[in-house]
C-alpha cells in the first residue's frame, strides 16, 4: 500500500513537470531549442524570462508576434537576440517558425553552419547574423525563401563560392557578406535577375578574376558597390559605367588593371575609389597610362609625316578657313567680355543679392546652386588693393573690406549698437548695428600676432572670402591688430536650425514643417557640397551641426564658421584672453559654451586625426536624422557606454533592422503629413548613407546634395 502511494505521487510529480510542456504552443517549444543551443553563462540572461511554464512566448525578451488570421493566439514574427555575447549554434528547430519575418542575432558569438533546415521559415524576410563566428558555405537552399529582402552575413567565417541559384532571390534588396572568407570568381549570371538590390557588400573576402560585367545591370543600386580588399583582376568593364550616377565605387585593394573608363559612374567618382590597384591608370588618379603617351607620339611622328610629303591645296584652304573662324571667335569672346563688365552690376550674382546693405535682390545664376559641379566656378569676390591690407599690420589697426559693395568706416563700427549672440570655442558672436540700420555679425576672435602671423591671417581670410554661394555666410571684412582680430560677415536675421528644432518645453517646433526641412537639408547640402568640391580651399568644415546653419526668414539656409579652425590656431589666443583693444565698447557678457560635440564621425574623436571632408558627410547625417526624428544626439532615446557611435545614428539603424514602424521613429508633428512618408523614407535612406562606420564608404556631399535634390521634385 505504501509503495502504490509512493507510485502515485510519483505519476503527479511527473505529470505537473510535464504540463508546461504540453501548454507552451509550438512556437514556444521551437524557440526554447535555441535557448538550449547557447551555453549559459552564470548570471542574468537574455533568456531569463524565456519559460516554460508560460502559455505563449510573446512576452519573453527579444521576441515580437502578430495576430494572423486562422489562429486563435499571436504567431512569432520576430526574434532580435543581438549584442548578447551569446555562444552557441543556430539550432535548425527555428525554421519551423513559418510565421517568422525577422531574424536578428548578430553580434554575438554563434559558431558552426547555417542549417538548411532554417530555410523551411519561408516567411523569413530579413537575417541579420553578422558579428558571428559561423562557418562553412553559404547553403545553397537560401533563396527557398520567397519574400528574402535582406541578408546581412557579414564579419564571420563563412567560406567556399557564391552559389549560382542567389539569381533566385528575386526579391533581394541587400546583399552584404562582407569580412568573410569567399573565394572564386564571382558568377556572371546572378546579377541580371537581381531587379530589386539597393545594395551589394562583397567586400574583405577572396575573390578573384575579373569583376562581372553583368554587375552594371543592376539598376536599382544606391549607395555603394563595395568589392575592396579582395584578388579581382582584369580591366574595369565599361558596364559599371551604367549604374546609377548615386552609387559610390570601392574598388581599393585588387589587382585590377588597365584604363579606369571616364563614362557614366565612372565619372562621377574619386580616387579613392581606385587605390592600391598598382596597374590602374587613368583618372582621376594621378597617373597616366602608356597607352595615351604612345598614341601622342605617334601623332607626333604621323604629323611630322605629312610635313615631309607636303600640304595639298585642299588642306591649306583648310587651314586658312580654320584661321579665319578663330578669329571670329576670339572677337566675339571680346565683345562677350565688354559686356558683361558694362552690365555687371545688372548682371547675376551666386549670392543673389546686390551690394551690401541694398534691400533688392540681384539675380540668381542659373546653376549657381551648384557652381562648379555644373562646370561654372565662382570667383566674383573683389579684393581691395593689398596696399590697403598691409596697413591694417601696423600696431593701430585697420578695417578692410573684402567686398567693394562693403562701405562703412571703422569709427562707424566703434558708435554701433551690439549685443552678444553667442560665444563658443570659435570665439564671441555680436549682432552690431551700423548707423545706416543694417545689422552685421563681428567675430571676435582676440590674439596677438607678428607680422609673420598676419599675412598668415590674411591668406586664410581672403580665401574665405572668396566663397559666394547662396547657401554660405558672406565674409564682408576683416580687422587685424596686434591684441585684436575681428571678422565681419552678414546677420542672418532668424537664428539657427538649432533653435529652430527646439519649441516650446524642447519639443520640435511646430513651424518646421516637412517641406522646410526639406528645403533645408537641400540648400544645407548645397553650401557644404559647395565649400568641399569648388571653393579656393576646398574647405573642410569640421564642425557641422545645427548650431552652425544658419536660416534667414524665408528658412533659406546658411552654412557658417568654415575655415575658423586654422584662424584660430593664427591668433592662438582665446578671445576671453584678449586685452579688449578697440572693440571696448562692444558688450562683454559670460555666455555658455556649448556641449561635447556628438555631431561629430567616429574618426573625428580620435586625438592626431586629420579632419576630412568625409567627417563632414558624416555630421551633416546626424543633422538629417535629427530633423527627421526630432531627436537630438545629446537627447538620444537609447544611453550607451560607447563611444565609437552616437546614441541617435544607433538607435535609428536598429530600428530599421527591427523594421519598426515609421511612427515610432519620425517626428511626431511630420505624422500629419501622410503625403511625405516617401519622401521622408528617402531622406532616411541618405542619411544612413552619410553615417556609414567607415569612411571611405560615406558617399561625397557632391553625391548627397544630387541625391536629395531627387526628392520631392
Amino acid at each position: 500500500m505504501k509503495k502504490l502511494l509512493l507510485l502515485q505521487l510519483f505519476f503527479v510529480y511527473l505529470l505537473r513537470g510535464l504540463k508546461p510542456a504540453f501548454f507552451l504552443s509550438p512556437d514556444g517549444l521551437s524557440l526554447l531549442s535555441l535557448k538550449s543551443a547557447v551555453d549559459q553563462p552564470s548570471g542574468q540572461s537574455v533568456f531569463a524570462d524565456w519559460n516554460e511554464d508560460d502559455a505563449t512566448p510573446c512576452n519573453w525578451s527579444g521576441i515580437s508576434c502578430k495576430n494572423v488570421s486562422g489562429f486563435p493566439d499571436p504567431r512569432v514574427v520576430g526574434i532580435a537576440v543581438s549584442g548578447e555575447n551569446l555562444r552557441g549554434y543556430i539550432p535548425s528547430e527555428l525554421g519551423n517558425l513559418i510565421y517568422l519575418r525577422r531574424l536578428n542575432l548578430h553580434n554575438n558569438n554563434f559558431y558552426g553552419s547555417i542549417p538548411d533546415q532554417l530555410f523551411n521559415a519561408t516567411s523569413l524576410h530579413s537575417m541579420f547574423l553578422y558579428g558571428n563566428n559561423l562557418s562553412g558555405p553559404l547553403p545553397p537552399s537560401i533563396c527557398k525563401l520567397p519574400r528574402l529582402q535582406n541578408l546581412d552575413l557579414s564579419n564571420n567565417s563563412l567560406s567556399g563560392s557564391l552559389p549560382e541559384n542567389l539569381k533566385n532571390c528575386k526579391q533581394l534588396q541587400r546583399l552584404i557578406l562582407a569580412r568573410n572568407k569567399f573565394s572564386g570568381e564571382i558568377p556572371d549570371g546572378i546579377w541580371p535577375e537581381l531587379d530589386n538590390l539597393i545594395q551589394l557588400d562583397l567586400s574583405s573576402n577572396e575573390f578573384n578574376g575579373p569583376i562581372p560585367g553583368t554587375i552594371g545591370e543592376l539598376n536599382s543600386l544606391s549607395g555603394s558597390l563595395n568589392l575592396s580588399y579582395n584578388h579581382l583582376s582584369g580591366n574595369l568593364p565599361k558596364s559599371l559605367g551604367e549604374l546609377p550616377v548615386i552609387v559610390s565605387f570601392d574598388l581599393r585593394h585588387n589587382n585590377l588593371s588597365g584604363e579606369i573608363p571616364e563614362t557614366g559612374s565612372f565619372a562621377n567618382q574619386g580616387p579613392t575609389a581606385f587605390l592600391n590597384n598598382p596597374l590602374l591608370c587613368g583618372f582621376p588618379l594621378q597617373k597616366t597610362c602608356k597607352n595615351s603617351s604612345t598614341s601622342s607620339s605617334s601623332g607626333t611622328q604621323n604629323s611630322g609625316e605629312t610635313q615631309k610629303k607636303g600640304l595639298t591645296p585642299g588642306l591649306i584652304l583648310l587651314i586658312s578657313a580654320a584661321d579665319a573662324v578663330g578669329v571670329a571667335v576670339i572677337g566675339l569672346i571680346i565683345v562677350y567680355i565688354y559686356w558683361k563688365n558694362k552690365d555687371s552690376s545688372n548682371g547675376c550674382s551666386c549670392t543673389g543679392k546686390a551690394k551690401f546693405g541694398d534691400n533688392k535682390k540681384g539675380k540668381l545664376c542659373s546653376g549657381c546652386s551648384f557652381a562648379c559641379i555644373n562646370g561654372y566656378r565662382n570667383e566674383e569676390s573683389e579684393f581691395e588693393d593689398n596696399e590697403k591690407g598691409e596697413k591694417s599690420g601696423k600696431a593701430e589697426g585697420e578695417l578692410v573690406a573684402i567686398d567693394k559693395g562693403f562701405s562703412f568706416e571703422l569709427d562707424e563700427l566703434l558708435r554701433a549698437s551690439a549685443y552678444v549672440l553667442g560665444k563658443s570655442g570659435l570665439g564671441i558672436v555680436y549682432k552690431v548695428v551700423l548707423g545706416n540700420g543694417i545689422p552685421v555679425a563681428v567675430r571676435r576672435l582676440g590674439g596677438e600676432g607678428g607680422e609673420q602671423r598676419y599675412k598668415e591671417f590674411v591668406g586664410e581670410v581672403q580665401a574665405i572670402g572668396k566663397v559666394k554661394h547662396p547657401n554660405v555666410v558672406k565674409l564682408r571684412a576683416y580687422y587685424w591688430a596686434p591684441d585684436e582680430k575681428l571678422l565681419i560677415s552678414d546677420f542672418i536675421s532668424n537664428g539657427n536650425l538649432a533653435n529652430a528644432m527646439k519649441g516650446r518645453n524642447g519639443q520640435t517646433s511646430t513651424s518646421l514643417s516637412w517641406s522646410i526641412r526639406l528645403k533645408i537639408a537641400k540648400g544645407a547640402a548645397r553650401g557644404l557640397a559647395y565649400l568641399h568640391e569648388c571653393s579656393p580651399r576646398k574647405f573642410v568644415h569640421g564642425d557641422v551641426k545645427p548650431s552652425n546653419i544658419l536660416l534667414d526668414n524665408e528658412f533659406r539656409p546658411y552654412i557658417s564658421d568654415f575655415g575658423l579652425n586654422r584662424l584660430i590656431s593664427i591668433t592662438g589666443n582665446n578671445p576671453d584672453s584678449s586685452s579688449g583693444g578697440f572693440i571696448g565698447g562692444l558688450p562683454y557678457k559670460s555666455v555658455q559654451t556649448e556641449r561635447t560635440n556628438s555631431y561629430r564621425a567616429p574618426e573625428a574623436r580620435v586625438l592626431g586625426n586629420r579632419a576630412t571632408q568625409k567627417w563632414d558627410v558624416y555630421s551633416f547625417g546626424v543633422v538629417l536624422l535629427e530633423m527627421l526624428t526630432g531627436k537630438s544626439p545629446e537627447l538620444s532615446p537609447t544611453t550607451s557606454t560607447s563611444i565609437e557611435v552616437p546614441d541617435l545614428v544607433r538607435w535609428v539603424k536598429k530600428g530599421f533592422e527591427e523594421e519598426k514602424p515609421l511612427s515610432d521613429m519620425v517626428d511626431p508633428m511630420l505624422l500629419q503629413e501622410v503625403h511625405a512618408k516617401k519622401e521622408v523614407l528617402a531622406v532616411f535612406q541618405v542619411a544612413l548613407a552619410c553615417t556609414e562606420e567607415d569612411s571611405e564608404i560615406r558617399p561625397r556631399m557632391k553625391t548627397v546634395s544630387e541625391n536629395l535634390e531627387r526628392i520631392g521634385t
